[in-house]
């Protein structure tokens, strides 16, 4: 293919999940043989609610980041063993929540129909917290994933429904995907927070907050998102001093908390979205603001040279 086209990328075949039995030994096996021709390994994922346990899926992200780090080794390996100086990126190809254990008896109960309404999954509020959640973690390695896709946008585990001649309506997930795509522009900043830990059953011991931050030098903006993965109000301190004059703009909040499952539908299409709160007041450089139980935050701020 390069050689009829040498400005391509390919991408070498990955594994669908890190709990696959062959993860990490397919990957080395499949780089072994196609590192020197390829430029991206592929990764999905799909993380299942339908257990109840709250706890667990808001920890979603901690799954994908070792999923991310676990492929990153895995393909450095092959590097250093085979001599290569140039690093692999990650096509995160495909990655969602996803009710799959509803599939079968959805399957079942339709039976054989032309052209059926299948995996029209109604997100809560949970999941677009989980969504924006596993969001910032594939920022937070935007060094090495140089795709990361929805693999699908309309009815189908997706962010949009519609009905066949009625309307379309934003899922709760869709908001959280959008303003990320709008307003993560720029170049990301690692964040290291200090933050109390939970205990969930999949996952062990994992952390309440998750942020990243982006900063454009050149509209002199930075954004912040957060997830407080806990049941309580959480305190979130930012240190800005770094930054230039920093001023706050604005603060979205996606909070569950209150009704997690709430969703949006034809009848109410915008029940679960963010909501305003006060904008943020930096004061020497330092900003504290409050993040509702169980919610995605989007904070802006103003940066002057």
């Amino acid at each position: 293919m390069k050689l009829v086209d040498p400005s391509i990328s390919l991408v070498a075949c990955g594994s669908s999940n890190r709990g696959m039995p062959t993860f990490a030994s397919w990957e080395a096996t499949v780089l072994e043989h196609t590192y020197e021709h390829v430029d991206y390994i592929s990764a999905h994922t799909y993380y299942d609610p339908s257990d109840g346990d709250q706890a667990s899926i808001l920890a979603s992200a901690v799954d994908m980041d070792n999923f991310i780090r676990e492929v990153v080794a895995t393909a450095d390996h092959v590097a250093a063993k085979q001599r290569h100086r140039r690093k692999l990126k990650i096509s995160f190809d495909e990655w969602n929540v996803w009710y799959q254990s509803r599939l079968q008896a959805d399957l079942d109960r339709r039976g054989w129909v032309e052209a059926p309404a299948l995996i029209e999954d109604t997100f809560t509020a949970v999941d677009a917290v989980v969504v924006g959640d596993l969001l910032i973690t594939l920022l937070r390695h935007a060094d090495r994933v140089g795709v990361a896709c929805q693999a699908q946008l309309a009815n189908v585990i997706a962010p949009i429904r519609t009905r066949t001649g009625g309307p379309a309506w934003r899922q709760s997930i869709f908001h959280p995907f959008a303003l990320t795509a709008r307003y993560a522009r720029g170049t990301v900043l690692r964040t290291e927070p200090v933050t109390p830990t939970y205990s969930t059953a999949r996952y062990g011991d994992v952390p309440v907050l998750d942020t990243v931050a982006v900063h454009d030098e050149e509209r002199g903006e930075l954004t912040v998102f957060a997830v407080n993965r806990g049941d309580t109000d959480l305190a979130l301190d930012l240190d800005l001093r770094g930054l230039p004059r920093p001023s706050g703009r604005s603060h979205l909040t996606l909070a569950a908390g209150d009704d997690p499952t709430a969703c949006n539908t034809e009848a109410e299409p915008d029940r679960v979205t963010p909501r305003g709160t006060s904008i943020p007041t930096v004061d020497g450089g330092r900003c504290t603001v409050q993040l509702p139980a169980v919610s995605w935050n989007m904070l802006r701020f103003a940066t002057r040279s």
